[in-house]
């Protein structure tokens, strides 16, 4: 069984999918950010590094997915290749960041590696606004993210929001996190074992 989170940066996608591990028993992949090559350069210069940082992304995505799909336990993974796509490099072509023919090659590269894969049995989307983005991203404290624009996390939301309302891949849960607290009230935490308990029959 596969199961993925997917939100914004700042949404709280690693700190559940860890909790959730331990809670059913599961195994989790998370992202590779701390040693990404790119991501502090990509920040200064967002421009000149978008086509390499996202391609670091999608091949490190890819190898992820191919590894839990070969793994007979259950599996729950820190954002998704579709994300990668969808959501990230689409917005730094549209915003201008990414050429259009880097993004071009891009999306041909991410159509071939996404007819070997199947998507996840259960995505988990956790929605948030910018106030608790910024809060989160300010708690963690990572230098790089504290000098996000405002306008490139609204973008992201917007693209976020486009990408789930057509997700048509497998079964989805959305979790409200500017009116829910999944890990501080046992009510919300609650709700969200309910809603993933009731697509996925949940098993040790």
């Amino acid at each position: 069984m596969h199961v993925a989170i997917a939100g914004n940066i700042g949404a709280g996608k690693t700190t559940l999918a860890r909790r959730l591990a331990e809670h059913y028993g599961w195994e989790a992949c998370f992202e590779s950010v701390d040693d990404n090559p790119y991501l502090a350069d990509f920040y200064a210069d967002m421009p000149r590094w978008a086509f390499h940082l996202q391609v670091y992304f999608l091949n490190s995505r890819f190898n992820q997915v191919l590894r839990v799909q070969k793994n007979p336990h259950h599996t729950i993974q820190d954002r998704t290749i579709y994300e990668d796509a969808f959501v990230f490099a689409q917005n730094l072509q549209e915003s201008g960041i990414m050429s259009a023919r880097d993004y071009s090659n891009y999306r041909q590269v991410f159509d071939n590696m996404t007819k070997y894969i199947s998507a996840p049995d259960l995505l988990i989307y956790l929605r948030a606004d910018l106030p608790v983005l910024r809060k989160r991203i300010q708690l963690r404290g990572r230098s790089y993210e504290v000098s996000i624009p405002d306008e490139y996390l609204l973008n992201l939301n917007t693209h976020y929001e486009n990408w789930i309302e057509g997700y048509q891949e497998g079964n989805l849960l959305i979790i409200n996190i500017n009116e829910r607290d999944l890990l501080e009230n046992s009510s919300d935490w609650q709700h969200l074992l309910d809603g993933i308990e009731s697509y996925l029959t949940i098993k040790n």
